[in-house]
């Protein structure tokens, strides 16, 4: 009975813990994007030397510091799923790299990076978790997967305050297999970590509150046209990540400074060029489409697409999720002009949906995500319908799942043998 209060408190704890750390971090990264966007605005050449020395920077830091806090960090969760050993997962989960995955993404920001703070609350909430088990002195087998996908369900949970597509988003992204045991632990975690971004942020949904709808028959032509064009991107987006990732890994290993400093040319330019809608998470882009206030233009999802690639390339610690969504929805606006009888609105959640599936190749993640930061619930079945189509075209294009496909060199790296292959 002690053993298994012991349990619990360890669970609550962290995701009390993972709550308030998720909150600070979006506080620190929507002041980062906001002192950015003072210096473009101030002195727009700026960021052709802000981008590239301070993309350096972070690379070099990350490098000499954390190496494992590069990237989205949900490969290195999936990853330390698989690793037995606590030691082997201390090198992809810990504290430290769960600080620096904080410190090394806001400075990114602060460069004009296009990176998404939420795939790294899911590597933050993961490694807060797994500490809390070697601090409880659980053996190395003892709650192991249940520890680090509870930490993952309340970081996305907390990240986006939407608690649904958490424990979706773990359930079907990382878990293949899940213990039947495991599920109260996980809601537990995921309801504690969104009280306590509720609490300090407020009862707030990620995008506001959307009325999307079909109003007639034809209408639904929204459907398959978003399913299919959003795949289609999403899928070529995704072969581009992983093809390009290894085609740029000796030039990184060898001169990784050079590579970022290059990219961050690459996005300065494309800044310059969109007239900075291509720098930050791409929240107030999907904002703006969403709600009718603002439009980035017809070249913003390909704008995105190549600043946020760019980011990622470097090696600097930062997500994908903000701004596959942010793309999303440029992709919706701009198919909405061929088919008028549906509302912008609509094609702009449509394309969300459709993109994001695409590029994830997470249906369920992908309609649950959207629905709840949009809060309209009425519209999940079109949604659904997308993701569905958009996943099926998306796998024509890009065979592999690119968050399992990036987490087998963290497996290979640890020089641990996987109990099971995820690739």
């Amino acid at each position: 009975m002690l053993r298994h209060w012991r349990t619990r408190m360890v669970f609550w704890v962290g995701a009390i813990a993972i709550g308030l750390v998720a909150t600070g971090f979006a506080a620190a990264c929507d002041w980062a994007i906001h002192i950015h966007a003072l210096l473009v605005a101030r002195w727009p050449l700026q960021s052709a030397l802000l981008s590239p020395l301070s993309f350096a920077l972070v690379v070099w830091a990350t490098r000499r510091f954390a190496p494992a806090s590069r990237g989205s960090g949900i490969p290195q969760a999936i990853a330390a799923l698989e690793l037995v050993q606590a030691a082997d997962r201390s090198h992809l989960l810990s504290l430290q790299i769960a600080a620096a995955k904080i410190g090394f993404t806001v400075l990114a920001l602060l460069g004009g990076a296009s990176v998404g703070r939420e795939g790294p609350t899911v590597h933050i909430g993961a490694s807060m978790m797994d500490a809390l088990g070697r601090l409880a002195r659980f053996p190395y087998n003892y709650l192991r997967r249940s520890l680090v996908l509870a930490g993952s369900a309340a970081g996305l949970a907390a990240a986006f305050n939407t608690p649904i597509a958490g424990i979706v988003f773990v359930v079907e992204e990382m878990a293949r297999s899940f213990e039947e045991r495991s599920t109260g632990t996980l809601l537990t975690a995921v309801v504690l970590a969104g009280m306590v971004s509720t609490a300090l942020l407020g009862n707030y949904t990620y995008f506001g509150v959307a009325d999307a709808h079909l109003p007639t028959p034809a209408a639904w032509l929204g459907v398959p046209l978003c399913g299919i064009c959003g795949g289609l991107a999403g899928g070529f987006f995704s072969k581009i990540w992983i093809s390009g990732g290894r085609r740029l890994g000796g030039l990184a290993e060898r001169r990784p400074l050079l590579l970022a400093f290059c990219l961050g040319l690459v996005v300065a330019a494309l800044g310059l060029l969109s007239q900075g809608v291509t720098y930050g998470t791409g929240y107030d882009q999907a904002h703006g489409l969403l709600t009718g206030k603002s439009d980035p233009g017809s070249w913003f999802p390909l704008f995105k697409s190549a600043a946020t690639l760019a980011s990622y390339f470097t090696g600097t610690p930062g997500g994908v999720f903000a701004p596959t969504l942010a793309i999303g929805a440029g992709v919706g606006a701009d198919l909405a002009a061929l088919v008028p009888q549906v509302p912008v609105q609509a094609m702009v959640v449509l394309g969300m949906v459709s993109y994001f599936t695409g590029v994830t190749q997470s249906p369920l993640t992908g309609a649950v995500i959207v629905m709840e930061m949009v809060d309209d619930h009425a519209f999940i079945l079109p949604m659904l319908a997308t993701s569905f189509i958009a996943l099926g075209v998306s796998r024509l294009i890009c065979k592999q799942q690119v968050y399992r496909t990036l987490a087998i060199p963290f497996l290979l790296g640890s020089g641990a043998v996987a109990q099971s292959s995820r690739a």
